[in-house]
């Protein structure tokens, strides 16, 4: 007769809770531990509780495009505003759709926060555009008798001309400073001149290397007796840039096959204003540029970088105006119709490039900036702007806090009232979920870019309850045990199995809500989900691996085993039942049987 198989003791948390307890112990350790290395030990803070500023703009129908507002442009616009805006090192912005037609950008408090919000709103599209006349624009300057031709003097930005990466930079140092094809004078006070001497000259005159001006023998140099062209020259003789109504209209909702006026401004408080061709390189061809050191002249430039298709175009009109002379030999670079930057030609150039000239650190890096991010697939305008400071944003944090601490404070009692020793269990149970849930938003901070916002505190809050709600379960499981006559460490195993369904159930279905919650929103909305999420995840865990091997524990101890009145468990106040024992029946006969 073959011998009985050895029953299997009970496994996992039930024979062993020591090793679950050990686990969960191990694991917040590392996690507070990672927390301390990495130097974040407070969760990032949202705009709404560290301050900060929320910028709303809407997208605009375009001349000709009727159906440009589409979610493929949208999302392109969102990826562009976000690279433009942690360009500048202000990795903590948040850039989001909301609806069909607007874009949220949430820039947080600190550095470059505010360089980054005047960046957003310069939302349109970028363009190089050939420069075909310029002049000073201003209250103080005097209006030019007669209009204007394309071949009118100026200047470009100050000191500011395109060069190859691919020449050699002494050469072109020389060629800056003596040759032929070298800019105007670096100096504003110089250019100023200039742009005066050639609007009181006729014909039209242009500088020369030696700053005498000699007539233009460019073929755009006669005005056009077209109506576009002349409606064009009477609208620019017009354009008072010192006026910032007229500075924001001009060049505004232009097509790019059209020639424009705009303006531009080289020093603070002085104007200039252009007239504009046709746009011939648009933003979308720029693969990259960058403010950097001239290594050799050790002097501020911006490097830009273009691709294939772009440095054909790019080739193809600066071999044009490097033939021109000046002021068309200038590009401008026209970003939201203002003219950022007209730097001269000396020579072709194709796929990489330079602008140098009299730029400082952020000069350079804003333009080179604003040339990689600045190609937006639409235009927008500013809806609204909404600042939060920081103080308001530290009363919001401590308004949650207290709520938070209000809400602990009756799960507590409750706990304590209800369920006496068995709060005990309870309370270390919140604190390992308290722990966790800190250690891991601190990390999600800069790993994901997660910011803990006034939403994901009432997340927060709402999982103290859905926490102690998955204790109760348990904790009523077992009482129902007791209430049927078992002794404690049988009631705690047999209760396990039952809790332990109820439990996954609710927490999937909690899991499941905020899931589809944060698909289906946007902004704030999003932090409430993604918290009560994560925190629904770490209930299951701290219920398996801390709650249920601490309460096998327990149950060993003196204190709980009895059923003392404090420990929660005690079977007279439960309404315990004796153990019902089967009777046997006796029979009829109880006489054997003859064989």
């Amino acid at each position: 007769m073959a011998a009985p198989k050895k029953g299997r003791g009970p496994s996992g948390g039930q024979g062993r809770p020591g090793r679950a307890l050990v686990i969960i112990l191990i694991a917040m350790v590392a996690l507070t531990g990672g927390m301390f290395l990495s130097g974040h030990t407070t969760p990032r803070l949202g705009i709404d509780l560290a301050g900060g500023t929320s910028i709303t703009l809407k997208a605009k129908n375009q001349p000709g495009k009727p159906n440009a507002i589409n979610p493929t442009n949208m999302d392109t616009a969102v990826g562009i505003i976000e690279r433009r805006v942690n360009g500048l090192g202000v990795s903590e912005a948040e850039v989001q759709t909301q609806g069909s037609d607007n874009i949220i950008v949430n820039i947080p408090k600190g550095t470059n926060s505010e360089q980054a919000r005047e960046q957003v709103g310069t939302t349109a599209q970028l363009y190089f555009r050939p420069v075909l006349t310029v002049a000073a624009s201003g209250p103080e300057q005097p209006a030019p008798s007669g209009s204007p031709t394309p071949s009118g003097s100026a200047t470009p930005k100050p000191g500011e001309s395109a060069t190859s990466d691919d020449k050699d930079k002494d050469k072109d140092k020389g060629e800056e400073a003596t040759g032929e094809e070298a800019t105007p004078s670096a100096s504003a006070t110089t250019q100023g001149r200039a742009v005066t001497e050639g609007l009181k000259k006729a014909p039209t005159p242009t500088p020369t290397n030696s700053g005498e001006p000699k007539p233009s023998d460019s073929p755009e140099a006669s005005p056009s007796a077209d109506p576009a062209t002349a409606k064009l020259q009477e609208e620019f003789a017009k354009l008072n840039c010192a006026d910032p109504e007229q500075r924001a209209a001009a060049g505004k909702d232009a097509l790019p096959t059209d020639s424009i006026v705009a303006c531009g401004s080289n020093v603070p408080g002085s104007y200039e204003k252009y007239i504009l061709g046709p746009a011939e390189v648009s933003g979308g061809d720029v693969d990259d540029a960058q403010g950097a050191i001239d290594q050799q002249t050790g002097e501020w430039i911006v490097s830009m970088e273009f691709g294939s298709a772009g440095a054909k175009k790019f080739q193809t009109i600066t071999s044009r105006l490097s033939q021109q002379q000046p002021p068309m030999n200038q590009f401008a670079i026209v970003l939201d119709g203002e003219v950022v930057s007209a730097p001269s030609v000396r020579t072709a150039l194709s796929k990489n490039a330079q602008i140098s000239g009299s730029f400082d650190q952020q000069s350079a890096e804003d333009l080179g900036n604003i040339l990689s991010y600045g190609a937006l697939p639409l235009t927008f305008e500013e809806v609204s702007v909404t600042t939060v400071t920081a103080a308001l944003g530290s009363e919001q944090l401590k308004g949650g806090l207290i709520a938070g601490g209000i809400g602990l404070a009756l799960v507590v009692i409750y706990l304590v009232a209800y369920y006496r020793g068995l709060a005990f269990i309870a309370l270390l149970s919140l604190l390992v979920s308290g722990i966790l849930t800190y250690t891991i938003m601190s990390l999600l901070g800069p790993a994901i870019g997660f910011a803990l916002n006034l939403p994901a505190v009432c997340g927060a809050i709402v999982a103290i309850g859905i926490t102690a709600d998955s204790f109760i379960v348990y904790f009523e499981r077992v009482r129902d045990e007791i209430r049927e006559g078992r002794t404690l460490r049988p009631a705690i195993e047999r209760a396990w199995p039952r809790a332990r369904r109820t439990i996954l159930v609710s927490d999937f279905v909690s899991f499941l809500a905020a899931a589809v919650l944060f698909l289906v929103t946007v902004g704030k909305v999003q932090g409430f989900a993604f918290t009560l999420g994560l925190t629904t995840l770490l209930d299951v865990v701290v219920v398996f691996f801390f709650t249920k091997p601490l309460m096998t524990l327990m149950g060993r101890t003196k204190f709980f085993s009895q059923g003392g009145s404090w420990s929660g468990l005690d079977p007279k106040r439960l309404g315990a039942q004796p153990p019902l024992r089967r009777s046997r029946r006796v029979s009829a006969s109880t006489e054997p049987k003859e064989a």
